[in-house]
């Protein structure tokens, strides 16, 4: 193991190696739990591929990726919730049906595309963007942090908040897009 389990890295607890936001692993951080479980107004939910299937290094920058959309969005007076699906092409599926409850003025999409042999690279990552466009396109205030990359270094810069801050950067265009629907409500 790389990290003990119930440690908190940059606000996100960790179990098996990876963040955990679904599912509390146990009483100690069941209070962690229960402040993060939102919406109402001024919620956003952060929507994130589950990061378990890659090597550590990008694991831990991923997992910043996500404390740096979570700092982004607190910074500006909101609360996040956070959660994962399997991989980036479930990202829009998971935010559609998050917006059906009503629960959350904004949505911040992230995940991480890395070019292999084959075509299925094109196919994630056109998918995945075209869904969030298409839900954007609906009304729904979504910052896109899906990271498309030729391969991992690419991808350990862009997801590292000191660096390119793609998680941050994605959660700031949620929040512009919010401050406009409001605006033109």
């Amino acid at each position: 193991r790389l990290v003990a389990d119930g440690v908190v890295i940059n606000g996100l607890p960790i179990v098996n190696d990876r963040p955990n936001f679904g599912v509390a692993p146990g009483p100690e951080l069941e209070s962690y739990y229960r402040e993060f479980v939102i919406g109402g107004p001024g919620a956003f939910l952060i929507v994130a591929e589950d990061f378990a299937s890659f090597g550590d290094a990008i694991r831990r920058k991923l997992v910043q990726e996500i404390a740096g959309a979570r700092a982004a969005i607190e910074a500006a007076g909101h609360q996040a919730e956070v959660v994962t699906v399997p991989g980036a092409l479930e990202v829009p599926g998971a935010i559609a049906m998050a917006a059906e409850r009503g629960r959350y003025d904004a949505f911040v999409a992230l995940g991480v595309v890395i070019r292999g042999e084959t075509y299925h690279f094109e196919i994630v990552a056109g998918e995945s963007a075209r869904g969030v466009m298409a839900l954007t396109m609906d009304g729904l205030a979504i910052g896109n942090g899906i990271l498309t990359v030729e391969n991992e270094a690419q991808a350990l810069v862009r997801a590292n908040p000191a660096q390119k801050d793609k998680g941050g950067e994605a959660a700031r265009a949620a929040l512009a897009l919010l401050a406009l629907r409001e605006k033109y409500a």
